[in-house]
């Protein structure tokens, strides 16, 4: 089982969106986003992933970008995501990531080099080892290009600082392998699969499109959490077409389009992202979805 020294991974994660304003990251509109987050309920905060547009930051713009989420956090635990393809480099940003008073590192395979399963084991072997925060592995390999497999992730789980995993492998047997070995804390990071994830035994989710309807998300997972499916299926069935909408088209171009309806930041995406189109932002917005049941109810769940 992973250790009790570690954070507790369960519950709803929001990997967030790096407002922009004439190109440049807008604080002021991230740290009223992470605070509404906050006040929603979720159980913590991703900075920096695929969804916060990483790959488009300076490491020094990422650096600004997770003081922000720090702040504006009150408390609640927050992993940073760390990418790279060359080792020198990503060791070096883990070690300067180290002084950061950060939950974990989430961290995926090594993008377009498609390295061998030893080439997956030393890397992530070798971060490990440098990183004085937990590692999150983010298995999505249709953004790297690796597949991690099942054996692999086994014995990486067996390093005491590789604690839980994002999974967006899009392999139900080895993510049903992973929740019953119990080795690594299972986080649904494909949407659609959050309801079966958690009812299999998954921990919790890191859910982009849950920037919307924050509410709902938390108490969608609060009572998968509690086994209370038939509850979780009337909250999770009107969410579907919202997570849907939500990557129709690139993400985080669609959920940052609903933002910008709500007043709460620009739509603005950096090359080469594009904004999303107005007809999915329609959709997206004319979804309604049913009032929940009230706090006391969830809490009690």
């Amino acid at each position: 089982m992973h250790s009790t020294d570690h954070p507790d991974f369960s519950g709803l994660w929001i990997p967030l969106v790096t407002p922009f304003h004439e190109n440049a990251v807008d604080h002021n509109a991230l740290h009223t986003l992470t605070t509404r987050m906050r006040q929603a309920g979720v159980s913590g905060f991703c900075a920096c992933g695929s969804t916060g547009e990483a790959a488009a930051l300076s490491h020094e713009e990422e650096n600004a970008v997770l003081a922000t989420v720090l702040h504006a956090s009150g408390g609640l635990p927050v992993m940073m995501g760390a990418a790279d393809c060359h080792l020198g480099r990503m060791l070096d940003r883990v070690r300067e990531l180290g002084r950061q008073p950060l939950a974990a590192l989430l961290v995926p395979a090594p993008t377009y080099i498609r390295p061998s399963q030893q080439g997956l084991l030393d890397w992530f072997t070798r971060i490990a080892d440098a990183s004085t925060h937990p590692i999150v592995i983010y298995d999505i390999p249709y953004r790297t290009g690796a597949t991690i497999e099942l054996a692999t992730l086994r014995t990486l789980a067996r390093h005491p600082n590789i604690v839980a995993i994002k999974d967006c492998g899009g392999d139900a047997a080895k993510t049903q392998a992973l929740i019953d070995d119990g080795a690594l804390q299972v986080l649904a990071g494909e949407d659609v699969q959050i309801f079966s994830n958690l009812a299999l035994g998954g921990h919790g989710a890191i859910a982009a499109s849950a920037h919307a309807h924050t509410e709902h998300f938390v108490a969608l997972l609060r009572l998968l959490a509690s086994g209370d499916l038939a509850s979780a299926r009337a909250i999770w069935a009107p969410l579907q077409q919202h997570i849907r909408g939500s990557f129709a088209e690139p993400n985080p171009a669609p959920i940052k389009g609903w933002l910008a309806r709500q007043g709460w930041m620009s739509a603005e995406l950096r090359a080469p992202m594009m904004p999303a189109s107005e007809a999915v932002i329609d959709q997206l917005c004319a979804i309604q979805l049913p009032e929940l049941p009230t706090m006391q109810a969830l809490r009690a769940a």
